[in-house]
């Protein structure tokens, strides 16, 4: 085996003592060497080992059709409770990543975090699934994940002294301080032992020494996004149809790898929360928009790039035996890693004359000669014109003749004979075609080998027939493919000549990767740069196709004219637009609007502009400004939330809960129609309650309600503002008969559309004498209402103190006015306040 021994690798596989898990029932079935069925999970099935991959050019879009990430998850016990470790890697990307936290009793961020990495298959600890004692972590995770693959391994596997030497054993050394960083984080590598002790002997993936990326990723800088938010929000996944594409990654997502695609995914599922880093991320999205040669440059030379994770992948993982299979995929992967190396330097070209201080610094990062120096080693062996190809049998040449004449004497011989077979096969395809009078021409595919195609109508055959000769005939409209038992035999002679060749070609290529094995590290670096380059591309070729501006960020939340951008993809035009402000001091907004005015369209385009600012996206509006949000939360209300039943409310009662235990002053609430499920006074009383607390945190709240009782705790909250979206009221050309139409416009204040339920009565059938004592009833109870909530003259002179308060202070921290303007524009201020004052005295003036 090339890339070093695999003597610390000796121990038996049984030792694990393996035990699958159901969901909370616990299926007891102990599995040596085997993993339990990922479907219905109810006994073991033979592992095929995740290890002969070719890093082909699958496309970006289907780059997370299939799950390969392997998640082991860990938490301390007795007072430890709470503190949690997880360890991952990527059956196709050789990377380890690390985590460890503090969670509290939701676990909601070790669910985000597994949601996020879309496991095959989760890896905990016997102690945590005990009979009649699972741990709470368990079941939740089991609950989320019921269609994932459960494997339990015995809790001493989880030994962190064993993570820290599997971590220093296979680490690469450019990532070595990564002992600093997890030397003391005694949870995350006790799960790295249990993780990579599985994936050695279960998974059959063994890694060569100082080989691996391993990085820490901590929770405090990305911003989560709860599950459920991410669902409500259709970040990743239409909730109508999984496969459309009208979701946020649909909009965003051009780019051409499959590498870039994964890191698109994964930014807004964890967008950052670090203003320097996405500052860095725009000015390169800005350079890009702002130079088309330099766009489209990159464009053409990233879109080249196959999956080099992948390729990295397999490069590194030692074989554990050495079949024919094994020695051409090899060799495939060697084609790509020179086609790789190739694209270096015309990367290089593309950077070359950059000013983002991001483009500049992956520039530099090319000029490591050891680019250079593996290119050099490869094309003394390798053929010049050996090249990544599409097509079967395009590619099996490019293979059979890689390696360069003179090499081996042995292995020029074979190709001589696999070349005369072939000359053979189609010299004779021809005979047939001239003894029969028919078109036929030669053909290949992998599964069938050569074999012989016609182009003909059923007429224009003997009898209707092919020759009684030709055998495994198959028809497709008017082509007719088969062969014969000559072109049978010839195949069998090709294939075993093909296997000589890929025998000697793998010699030759195991010692050319011995050679290189030392400068393969890196193209994690390369790895990296492509799938970034990828991604910002892929955001300004999304702001060339519609009119996004670069975000900026204070602690402001201010959108002017912005728009949703999932909606203008599915509309093909640009939607109503409206304006978004949130302040410190303004930092609760309440929307009313009767049903299907826009309210829920309004939040969510909120929410996901705010994604789109923090990932390094430009965003749908005419200007913005975000404060950073260290988490998104949203409740969304569905259309069957207006039922009024019990699995309704709790579910509403669960979401609000979760916000409440998690949010802190640094977050965005998007909470839409709550206590729907419930009467209407428990209902009024629940969003009351709940608004009362979220007032007591400087998060950023947007809050929709029809309770238009809510609007009216602006009297005794000052940082409250009511909107409402607008309607307008059309009689029909017959004049007896009015209906709302829709503006799709936000406004200050709370809507005039009071009594929606009694307009909707009136167009009915109902008898006009109950629509009359209805509307007395309401109007009686709507003054009794009023008259309690009524502002003082008292009341209204703090909140406009306080308001002009909030906007001097938000004009000190971000104004860039001249001197004039700002005189102009405190002038203003004063005007504004003594209107919303009018008792207001000189000294309040002065």
């Amino acid at each position: 085996s090339y890339f070093g021994d695999r003597s610390s690798c000796a121990e038996n596989a049984n030792t694990l003592n393996l035990t699958s898990s159901s969901s909370v029932r616990g299926l007891n079935s102990t599995c040596l060497g085997k993993t339990p069925l990922s479907s219905g999970r109810s006994g073991c099935r033979s592992h095929t080992p995740l290890t002969g991959y070719s890093a082909t050019s699958s496309s970006a879009v289907s780059a997370h059709t299939v799950a390969s990430v392997i998640v082991a998850v860990v938490e301390g016990r007795g007072l430890a409770r709470g503190e949690v470790g997880m360890a991952s890697i990527d059956l196709k990307n050789p990377e380890i990543i690390l985590s460890q936290f503090a969670d509290n009793t939701t676990y909601a961020k070790v669910i985000t975090k597994l949601k996020i990495l879309t496991p095959l298959e989760i890896i905990m600890s016997n102690t945590a699934c005990d009979a009649g004692n699972t741990t709470k972590l368990f079941n939740l995770i089991t609950e989320h994940f019921k269609n994932v693959t459960f494997t339990t391994v015995q809790r001493k596997y989880f030994n962190e002294t064993k993570g820290l030497e599997y971590i220093e054993q296979l680490c690469a050394s450019e990532f070595s301080t990564i002992f600093m960083e997890v030397q003391s984080k005694y949870y995350c590598l006790a799960a790295a032992a249990a993780l990579l002790k599985y994936v050695e002997f279960i998974q059959n993936a063994v890694y060569a020494p100082k080989s691996l990326k391993v990085r820490f990723q901590g929770s405090e800088k990305t911003a989560m996004i709860d599950s459920s938010s991410a669902q409500n929000l259709e970040l990743v996944i239409n909730n109508r149809d999984s496969r459309n594409g009208h979701t946020l990654l649909g909009v965003l997502n051009y780019t051409k790898t499959p590498g870039g695609s994964r890191r698109l995914r994964s930014n807004i599922l964890e967008p950052l929360v670090d203003a320097e880093t996405i500052n860095t991320r725009l000015d390169c999205v800005q350079e890009l928009l702002q130079d088309e040669e330099l766009f489209f440059g990159l464009q053409a030379v990233v879109s080249k790039f196959l999956d080099t994770e992948q390729l990295l992948s397999v490069l590194v993982q030692i074989p554990k035996q050495d079949t024919v299979k094994t020695a051409e995929s090899k060799i495939t992967n060697l084609i790509y890693l020179k086609h790789t190396l190739e694209l270096v330097e015309p990367l290089k070209a593309a950077l070359k004359s950059c000013n983002a201080q991001l483009l500049k610094a992956y520039y530099n990062s090319l000029e490591d000669t050891r680019f250079g120096i593996m290119l050099e080693k490869i094309t003394t062996v390798i053929n010049d014109d050996t090249r990544y190809t599409k097509g079967c049998l395009s590619m099996r040449t490019q293979k059979c003749y890689a390696v360069k004449p003179n090499v081996s004497e042995f292995l020029d011989i074979a190709r001589r004979t696999y070349t005369e077979i072939v000359d053979d096969i189609a010299g004779m395809i021809t005979q047939l075609a001239e003894k029969y009078n028919l078109p036929m021409k030669t053909s290949f595919s992998s599964a069938r080998g050569f074999f012989i195609q016609l182009n003909a109508d059923c007429s224009t055959l003997p009898n209707g027939q092919l020759p009684s000769e030709f055998t495994k005939i198959t028809k497709m409209k008017n082509t007719y493919s088969f062969t014969s038992a000559d072109l049978i035999k010839m195949n069998e002679r090709c294939q075993e000549s093909l296997r000589e060749i890929y025998h000697m070609t793998y010699v030759i290529v195991c010692k050319l990767l011995n050679e290189i094995y030392e400068h393969i590290h890196c193209l994690y670096k390369l790895s990296d740069i492509v799938s970034m380059l990828d991604m910002l591309l892929s955001f300004a070729h999304a702001c060339t196709l519609s009119d996004y501006v670069r975000p900026e960020f204070t602690d402001t939340l201010a959108i002017k004219q912005g728009w949703h951008p999932i909606l203008e993809k599915i509309a093909m035009e640009k939607p109503v637009s409206n304006n978004t402000y949130l302040t410190e001091g303004n930092n609760f907004v309440i929307i009313t609007g009767p049903n299907m005015s826009g309210k829920s369209t309004y939040l969510k385009q909120i929410a996901l502009c705010q994604i789109m600012a923090q990932i390094g996206s430009y965003v749908p509006a005419e200007y913005s400004s975000f404060r950073i949000a260290e988490q998104i939360f949203t409740r969304i209300g569905m259309d069957d939330d207006i039922e009024t039943n019990a699995s309704t409310f709790m579910k509403e009662m669960k979401e609000i809960t979760y916000i409440i235990q998690n949010a802190n002053d640094k977050s965005l609430i998007i909470i839409d129609e709550l206590g729907r499920g419930t009467s209407a006074e428990e209902g009024i009383g629940i969003c009351y309650a709940a608004c009362e607390y979220l007032l007591n945190l400087k998060a950023f709240t947007l809050f929709a309600t029809h309770f238009l009782e809510l609007c009216h705790i602006d009297a005794l909250y000052p940082n409250v503002e009511n909107y409402h979206f607008e309607v307008q009221h059309v009689r029909s050309s017959a004049g007896n008969k009015e209906k709302i139409a829709y503006t799709y416009i936000l406004s200050k204040g709370y809507t005039e559309e009071k009594n929606y339920g009694l307009k909707a009565a009136e167009v009915s059938s109902l008898p006009s004498s109950i629509i009359l004592d209805a509307k007395e009833i309401t109007n009686h109870i709507a003054k009794q209402v009023l008259h309690r909530q009524k502002s003082t003259p008292e009341m209204m002179k703090q909140r406009a103190a306080y308001q002009l308060a909030m906007r001097l202070v938000q004009t000190a921290r971000n104004s860039r006015l001249d001197p004039d303007s700002l005189r102009v524009y405190l002038k203003a201020l004063k005007k504004k306040y003594e209107a919303s004052c009018p008792t207001s005295g000189k000294n309040d003036e002065q």
